[in-house]
């Protein structure tokens, strides 16, 4: 009983003063209120580079220009540590196409889009087989069924699936075409209108060795209605795409740390895009409110406890190419070490609460949270603890530092539509969602960056594996070759 009585006592007194201190946040947190809701640059900047660039795809022209836009605009804000982290990497880029199918449906042209990182030389033709969602389960059914034909699969679950059938990514299918044995595969996209959905087949980030294309959904229900009550369809995919090594840069800035200045707290967002639109969405949005939340803390002069280091991350859409090259060069320096957090903004838009990776961020981010609520009281801080995969904080997460950003977020069903697609443009961002991006992020950073104490640390290589099963995330790892622990 008196060991109870001491330990509660303890808990008490760091609680207390932990919410003492948080007190300290309500000034700041004030200032980036009023700083973002008058003078916030996000919109602008996201529209002038949507109009002077266009896309950002990363290797490309319009590339180096995104990630000298986004340099130069951390240089105009005052910040003397401003750098650009070269990375080579395999890069991609479309081609021509053609899909042709022929059989009991007569012949036609489909309208199509290649995947990256689909052959850069393809001539297929054989006979399409239906694999439904394209999971596992589908092609365990007969696992010969797929062998030297083309998977046709849905993006996402159908309905008439396994009501515990968990959707994988569209890189993960075609992991599993490959390993049970198709020459290609199409993938029909979950959205109505004939829209066409682009991204990587990959799980690697390297090319794969067979042709992968996107269809609309349309076209996908009429190709599997026709296998079902027409027999036999083949169909021909041609097609050619580039290839080879390029070089990228991840634009760095740095708020340094008055008091732990070798502790950080990494806020990043993909800057790249793929190049069928402006990606004003993903992730012009994410990326530029990353770029506003450190010209508002930059302009306010704030001196956090810990640095707070602004990351805006290339080839995230061919295989998180530029947060793999930071996390490899942390280890290396051994500054992984000091990454207290990973916060990542990946099309976030108008978040009403905080999540992390962990749930033992619970205490620190509904802390900061409150303090939130107490200014804008429409923040509703119901965080939630859960750990996913797909974006830039993955690398960081996989290493065991802990991860997090906004939650409760929102984008239109119209918007979340042209996810990858050729409909991706300004006149989709929702600009007051934009502005609570950038102040919800700020006070998340500062309120990190300025903790006394931080009782949440990095995980071990066990603790991180726990958390994977527990997140249900093994087996996507598995298929992508992540999965390091051996039994």
């Amino acid at each position: 009983m008196r060991i109870y009585l001491l330990s509660f006592v303890l808990f008490f007194f760091v609680f207390e003063g932990f919410c003492q201190s948080n007190e300290s946040l309500k000034p700041i947190f004030q200032m980036i209120n009023e700083e973002v809701f008058q003078h916030s640059e996000a919109y602008h900047n996201l529209e002038t580079s949507t109009l002077r660039i266009g896309h950002r795809l990363t290797g490309s022209e319009n590339g180096a220009k995104a990630e000298q836009f986004a340099y130069d605009l951390f240089k105009s804000y005052g910040f003397d540590e401003v750098s650009f982290q070269t990375f080579k990497a395999e890069g991609w880029s479309r081609g021509a196409l053609s899909l042709k199918v022929t059989g009991n449906v007569g012949e036609r042209e489909i309208k199509a889009v290649s995947l990256a990182h689909a052959p850069t030389n393809a001539s297929l033709h054989a006979e399409i087989i239906d694999m439904g969602s394209g999971l596992e389960g589908d092609y365990l059914v007969d696992p010969d069924k797929a062998k030297g034909k083309i998977v046709l699969a849905y993006l996402g679950v159908l309905p008439d699936a396994n009501p515990l059938a968990k959707n994988l990514h569209r890189s993960e299918k075609t992991a599993l075409a490959i390993k049970y044995g198709a020459k290609g595969i199409i993938l029909y996209n979950t959205v109505p209108g004939g829209v066409l959905l682009t991204g990587t087949a990959s799980v690697t980030g390297k090319l794969i060795p067979i042709p992968a294309v996107c269809i609309g959904l349309e076209e996908g229900l009429a190709l599997k209605d026709s296998l079902k009550n027409k027999g036999r369809v083949n169909a021909s995919i041609v097609m050619t795409n580039y290839a080879g090594p390029v070089t990228a840069r991840n634009v760095i800035a740095r708020i340094k740390g008055v008091e732990f200045p070798e502790e950080k707290v990494v806020v990043g967002g993909h800057l790249d895009s793929w190049d069928l639109a402006t990606g004003a969405i993903d992730n012009g949005i994410g990326a530029f409110a990353v770029i506003d939340m450190a010209r508002t803390l930059k302009k306010l002069n704030v001196k956090p406890r810990r640095t707070i280091e602004f990351v805006l991350f290339m080839g995230e859409e061919e295989g998180l190419l530029g947060s793999k090259a930071y996390v490899e060069q942390a280890i290396r320096d051994k500054s992984i070490e000091h990454i207290r957090y990973m916060l990542n903004y990946d099309m976030t838009n108008n978040p009403k609460s905080f999540q992390s990776s962990l749930e033992s961020s619970r205490t620190l981010f509904e802390a900061i949270g409150k303090q939130v609520q107490a200014i804008d009281t429409t923040f509703k801080n119901n965080f939630e603890g859960r750990a996913g995969l797909h974006s830039d904080h993955q690398p960081f997460m996989l290493q065991g530092v802990p991860t997090g950003g906004g939650g409760d977020t929102y984008l239109s069903k119209d918007v979340l539509n042209c996810y990858h697609a050729d409909c991706d443009h300004i006149n989709l961002v929702d600009k007051p969602g934009l502005i609570n991006t950038v102040r919800f992020g700020a006070m998340l950073a500062y309120g990190i960056a300025e903790a006394p104490a931080i009782d949440t640390k990095r995980l071990s290589d066990e603790e991180v594996k726990a958390l994977m099963i527990e997140n249900k995330l093994e087996e996507p790892l598995r298929i992508s070759g992540d999965w390091r622990w051996l039994e």
